[in-house]
């Protein structure tokens, strides 16, 4: 009697998880609800399982979708069998289970220059939109530098010239876009200009030391 007391049971010798991340309480407890025979009892069973299924997860609790989740995963858990209202009023069946989910599909290229990438189609139909002749003049070179930049990315061992990246750009924005002449499209050489023209002049901290240096002998 006391050998078969403490006889082991085996998860091997248990029914299968239904869903494994509630664990077998939750799958044991909602077997309880389904045999409950009073309506109104199991409604109020069926509620408090759900809420300890949300406590599970308490950073999900204000949204309403994932409750209606758990109530289709209520319903899986018990092979369907659970006689009970949702909130939402719609009572999941088990074709659901079978329903494949919608495939995803992938942005059509509307260019054969891919290297490129997509976000550079997109800046070109920004740049070809703008009004403003400046701003736009140098979008394009910023855009062009780009592109330079991405192909040596994608072509490490080919030399790109910028009569190559003109002439891409032209193509991708239908003879719309075009560099300025005498002006570099090279990324690393339009950074150093532009850090160039951000640096301070040193003669100028110059004059204000030897300025602060008289003052303070005067003084």
């Amino acid at each position: 009697m006391a050998a078969e007391a403490h006889k082991m049971e085996y998860n091997s010798q248990r029914n299968k998880l239904a869903i494994a991340e509630y664990g077998r309480n939750i799958q044991n407890l909602l077997a309880h609800v389904v045999e409950t025979e009073d309506d109104e009892e199991r409604q109020k069973l069926a509620n408090r399982m759900v809420a300890l299924m949300l406590q599970m997860n308490p950073q999900s609790k204000n949204l309403a979708e994932y409750k209606d989740k758990l109530w289709r995963h209520a319903f899986m858990i018990t092979d369907y069998k659970l006689n009970v209202k949702t909130p939402s009023g719609e009572v999941p069946e088990e074709t659901e289970r079978r329903l494949k989910p919608q495939q995803l599909t992938y942005p059509s290229g509307r260019s054969r220059k891919r290297h490129y990438g997509h976000s550079v189609q997109d800046m070109i139909d920004k740049a070809i939109a703008m009004e403003d002749e400046e701003k736009k003049s140098m979008f394009v070179t910023v855009i062009a530098s780009y592109m330079k930049l991405a192909y040596q990315t994608w072509n490490r061992e080919h030399y790109v010239n910028d009569e190559i990246i003109k002439k891409d750009l032209a193509e991708l924005s239908g003879g719309k876009l075009e560099v300025a002449e005498n002006v570099s499209i090279d990324y690393t050489k339009s950074q150093s200009m532009n850090r160039q023209r951000r640096k301070p002049s040193r003669n100028n901290h110059k004059g204000r030391s030897n300025n602060n240096n008289r003052h303070r002998r005067r003084r």
